[in-house]
């Protein structure tokens, strides 16, 4: 009985089923273009600027990434991966995914192609994989090559473990670096104090080369009771990972507490601090266990944090021409807090916040397109696609 109740599971996140928590109905992801929605000007700090609904019906959008001929890819967290061709065609879900463990913030997450497409088409993903009861689960980090109908050759080039996620707490974000190094983050997995064990992957930044492999150069490779694959520790649940495009440097941000949210710059080696050193309460109102305060010896201040939540998910710099009062800013996603929030910048140091898009949607992911333009996915059952574009004055007809 047991297996059979595993196989049932299982088979429910390949297929990419979400259920209604309270009716317990299949959600089926519909999603369909948008071309008849009217366009809506919103005035920001720096001017008007457009927002356009691209696209709507999907399920937990989790992750978008731009292929060379403009086309996109867009990641379900049930478990589907689609392409939005640039007619706004969306195609069926695409074969090759991972069997994802689709419970809670778990499943299909982030997408991202290879530095070398052009030449390899490799797409990675990263996902919530479940242990073989099925039952657990934890992040993992697949690529594979994109063919006519999905991905082909698929292999697994990372594993968190142990896998202690029920559902919560797996991160994940990809990126690559200016060497074509692979970044990915694993969240904590409510687990808080296996982020300060540098023997579990709970809670931190891992550096690989494409292949998975372990670069020899790696802050513990080589230790005793430490995994090579860590770069950075101490993290409670990375979901933004974004090169900055002039220094080069790895910027990310994670989720606190209740409050707490920050953004750091992961240096090899470092203890970003969780749970020891923490802005944010647990959500009992209490201090976090085993917090010191907002500072602990040995770790790394965030760069910047939030003492109220936003719940930030995705973020870009933004370096087009669309937003020229933009150039240089880095742009956020917030979930609880329902906005675009787009930080200023001094070097490294956050000098102003603007939310945008206030108290409207979920933003899940935040992308800059090759034309410049700003995309956002909204996370709900009914997820879309938006665009942000610039509006020049009356009688200025957005990009179509």
């Amino acid at each position: 009985m047991l297996a059979g109740c595993v196989c049932v599971a299982i088979a429910l996140s390949a297929c990419g089923i979400e259920r209604d928590p309270d009716s317990g109905a299949d959600i089926v992801s519909i999603p369909r273009s948008v071309t008849d929605a009217p366009v809506e000007v919103l005035q920001g700090e720096h001017g008007a600027y457009a927002v356009r609904v691209l696209a709507e019906g999907f399920v937990h959008p989790w992750s978008l990434a731009f292929l060379p001929d403009g086309s996109m890819l867009v990641t379900e967290r049930p478990g589907r991966l689609r392409r939005i061709d640039t007619d706004g065609t969306i195609s069926a879900a695409l074969d090759g995914v991972p069997l994802v463990f689709a419970q809670g913030q778990s499943g299909l997450l982030d997408v991202v192609t290879s530095p070398t497409f052009g030449d390899d088409r490799l797409v990675y993903l990263s996902y919530g994989e479940p242990n073989w009861r099925g039952n657990k689960a934890g992040t993992a980090v697949a690529r594979g090559r994109l063919g006519e109908r999905g991905l082909e050759d698929v292999e697994v080039v990372f594993r968190q473990e142990p896998k202690l996620s029920h559902g919560t707490h797996v991160g994940s974000r990809i990126a690559f670096d200016a060497q074509g190094m692979l970044f990915a983050s694993a969240g904590d997995n409510r687990a808080a104090d296996k982020a300060q064990l540098l023997d579990h992957l709970q809670g931190k930044l891992v550096r690989l080369h494409p292949d998975g492999s372990i670069p020899a150069d790696n802050p513990f490779t080589g230790r005793d009771g430490a995994r090579p694959e860590i770069w950075s520790y101490g993290h409670r649940n990375i979901q933004g990972l974004a090169l900055h495009p002039d220094t080069g440097v790895l910027w990310s941000h994670e989720h606190g507490p209740m409050g707490g949210d920050e953004i750091n710059l992961p240096q090899a080696g470092r203890n970003y601090g969780w749970p020891l050193a923490t802005h944010g309460l647990d959500y009992s109102g209490q201090p976090v266990p085993g917090a010191l305060g907002s500072e602990a010896e040995g770790t790394q201040a965030p760069l910047h944090y939030w003492p109220r939540s936003p719940a930030v998910s995705g973020m870009a710099f933004y370096a087009g021409d669309a937003f020229p009062a933009w150039r240089g800013h880095l742009l956020v996603g917030a979930l609880a807090g329902q906005a675009l929030i787009r930080l200023e910048l001094d070097d490294d140091r956050v000098v102003h916040e603007e939310r945008l898009l206030q108290g409207r949607d979920r933003i899940r992911d935040v992308r800059v397109g090759p034309d410049g333009l700003v995309y956002l996915l909204t996370d709900s059952t009914d997820g879309r696609l938006l665009r942000l574009e610039p509006v020049a004055g009356p009688g200025f007809k957005p990009v179509p």
